[in-house]
Formats: C-alpha cells, structure tokens, sequence
C-alpha cells in the first residue's frame, strides 16, 4: 500500500496492541512508537478501505497541540519528526515511508484506564441519556436542555476504557473508588486545563470544541497527558457560524462516513455490524479532506505533505 493510505503497519520492534486506529510497537524499556494508520472506524466498525492522510493529521495536530500546552502540564511526546525518530532507531529506516508524518516516538507511562472527557455541549450519548432519564451516568442535569445546548460550567464527565464498543459514562464516585480520591481531582484538574486551553485555541477559529476525551498515565510519580490530543477522533469540533442548538451539528471529523452508512443502514444494504459495505472513492475523498480541513482550520496552515515525506494523492 502507498504511503498516502496505510492500513496496518510491520514493524521489526515488539508489537504491543494494534487498536482501531493505532499500532504501538515497544522501542526498549522507556519508550514507545505509536503509528497512527489511515484505518478509520464508525458505529464501532473497522472499514476494510483507509482515508489519505488520516493518520498524519492527528498525529501532526496532536503535536501541534502539544507544542501549544508546552508549560501547561507534561506529556509524554518525545518527537513526530519521522528524521528524528528514525535517528534515535536506526532499524526504522527501511520504513521510513510508512512511518511518514504518522508517527510518534513517546516516553512509556502506566495507562490510567479511565477516559476523562470533559462535555461543554450536550450531545452525543449524554443527549441520548438526558432525552431518556433527565440525567448523566446517572446524575440529574438542569432540566429543560435542549441537544446542543452549552453546558456551563462544562461537565467532566468519565467512561470505561472499552477495549471493544463503547466506552461506559461513569460517575467520578466510580473513578474515586477505582483510583482515589487524590488522582480522580488531579485527573478532572488536568483534563479541564487542557479543555479550556483548547477552546480558547478555537473559538477565535470559528471553531467550537463541543466535547473532548484524554488519556493520562503514571511516569516516575506524575502524570502525563498521553495518546491523542484535540483531533476529529477524540474530539466534537463544530463550525461557530451554524451553530444552532435544537438538533444536532455537523462536525470536522468522519460525518461524511457517517452519513453514507446510515443511508446504507436505512436502506438494508447493511446491517450496520462487521463486515461493513465497500466504501465508494467519493466518501473516501470527501472524509480525507474533512480531516485536512480540520488541521488547516485549526492550525491555520494546511498540513504541509512536503514536509512530512508524504506524496501528493493523485
């Protein structure tokens, strides 16, 4: 497969998981290589077809976002310069372009197993559990929302770490017993320090950071913000100027997948379970290029192809 879309790497170092997305190889006792592919997921199924350059986006805009919250908080990023990489392991160089733009060299840290998502909008399954009981894991929110609505202060709002499907909303009770007291509020503190930092990054964009979810882990006794950072995959980002609470919003991330796989699922041509239909070229085109956009918009530069090693898609 070309370098423009990549479906799985083979690396020769150690394969520690390969996820929905990411494959994560061990380069020794201290450090990680994450490769972030171009496989792409919905309603919690692997396509067997790969969108260009998927991979690098949220790879070089969870750089990019680290770059910015440099003196905020630690993370675990040691570099996602493909040169840099390949210097510091030598064996990578025969994959140099699969390794293209799409990965990171990160510093190993024990995995909190609890998604800290942090909510400013209603939406998603929190819509789904508030239209049905009035309430979010359980707890009661402000009657009389509306979907989309803000929600202010913005809620942190935990899950499970699924290791299939989706993860679980969880109560921070539920992180108070399953970590302590101390690490649920350093968790909730950090998350919503990094929340804020990103809305206040894309509001003057005309972007809104719905919801986002992060990852942290244990290094030498702290905490380090880990895996991605602010991208379509982890995050809501709704354009500003047709924000309209009342219904849902279209959002910089996989919506054009989504929409043709409903159509499909409405139709009966799937049953929405694996396998899933044969993606046509055009809704590879058009989610690519949603992804593309995100980066430019939020960056404001387009994600630079020469630079990272990648060739044009043609």
């Amino acid at each position: 497969m070309s370098a423009v879309a990549l479906l799985q790497t083979d690396l020769p170092l150690p394969l520690v998981r390969r996820g929905k997305v990411r494959d994560v190889y061990e380069v020794d006792a201290d450090r990680l290589l994450l490769v972030t592919t171009d496989r792409i997921s919905a309603f919690d199924v692997v396509m067997h077809e790969a969108i260009p350059y998927k991979g690098a986006v949220l790879t070089q805009l969870t750089a990019w976002w680290l770059e910015q919250l440099t003196g905020l908080l630690d993370h675990h990023l040691i570099s996602a310069d493909t040169n840099a990489i390949i210097a510091a392991v030598p064996a990578l160089e025969p994959y140099r372009d699969a390794l293209a733009g799409r990965s990171m060299l990160t510093l190993k840290a024990d995995v909190v197993p609890i998604e800290c998502v942090i909510r400013g909008y209603i939406t998603g399954s929190a819509w789904k559990e508030y239209q049905s009981t009035g309430t979010l894991a359980g707890e009661a929110l402000a009657p009389g929302l509306r979907e989309s609505d803000r929600l202010s202060p913005a809620i942190f709002s935990p899950a499970t770490k699924a290791e299939t499907g989706h993860d679980e909303n969880i109560t921070i009770g539920a992180v108070v017993h399953q970590v302590g007291a101390e690490t649920a509020a350093t968790l909730e503190r950090l998350a919503r320090s990094v929340y804020e930092f990103g809305r206040a990054t894309a509001e003057p964009r005309g972007i809104i950071l719905a919801d986002t979810k992060f990852e942290f882990g244990w290094r030498n006794g702290s905490l380090l913000l880990i895996d991605e950072v602010l991208t379509p995959d982890s995050s809501r980002f709704w354009p500003a100027d047709t924000y309209e609470p009342g219904h849902g919003q279209p959002s910089f991330d996989k919506q054009p997948l989504r929409d043709w796989l409903d159509v499909e699922r409405k139709a009966g041509r799937w049953n929405g379970e694996a396998p899933p239909p044969t993606l046509p070229p055009e809704v590879i085109r058009t989610t690519s290029l949603r992804y593309r956009d995100a980066f430019l918009r939020l960056t404001g530069a387009p994600l630079d192809l020469a630079r990272l090693g990648l060739p044009e898609d043609r």
